[in-house]
């Protein structure tokens, strides 16, 4: 069972500041740019950024979906929603990027074992990446 991840980035015209800020109104913002993928969103405590609970039901494929509760925790640029179902981990990176940020959105988790985990490994990336930046491209839009 080894570590599985998908990571996409874009940049938006919005400082860094206002992005973490966006990215952490689980309120808002954060219904309006979630793709259809998305279903049974609620926020459970909280709403903006650090001791926000939300859940999410993920539907990756016709077949598969995970029920998520995330976690959230905000350290200076770096907002981390870590899934209390699962090892899943979502960790969306702000920089700098001219007058606009860099948001980079990785997810990681710990894949199965043998053969299944060996197409988990090579297939679930590419999938996620679809959906993180359909979900990142509505964040720019969002931004802009």
């Amino acid at each position: 069972m080894g570590q599985v991840s998908a990571s996409s980035s874009v940049v938006v015209a919005a400082d860094p500041q206002r992005t973490l800020e966006a990215i952490g109104d689980y309120e808002t913002i954060r219904p309006r740019i979630l793709s259809s993928h998305y279903r049974d969103y609620k926020v459970v405590e909280g709403g903006k950024g650090a001791g926000t609970v939300v859940e999410w039901t993920l539907q990756a494929t016709e077949k598969r979906s995970r029920n998520v509760r995330a976690n959230v925790t905000v350290s200076d640029s770096i907002l981390t929603e870590r899934d209390a179902n699962s090892s899943m981990v979502n960790t969306w990176t702000v920089t700098p990027d001219g007058a606009g940020s860099q948001v980079t959105l990785r997810t990681t988790w710990q894949g199965a074992g043998g053969v299944s985990g060996i197409f988990e490994g090579i297939f679930a990336p590419l999938g996620l990446k679809k959906i993180q930046a359909e979900v990142l491209a509505n964040l720019a839009r969002e931004l802009a």
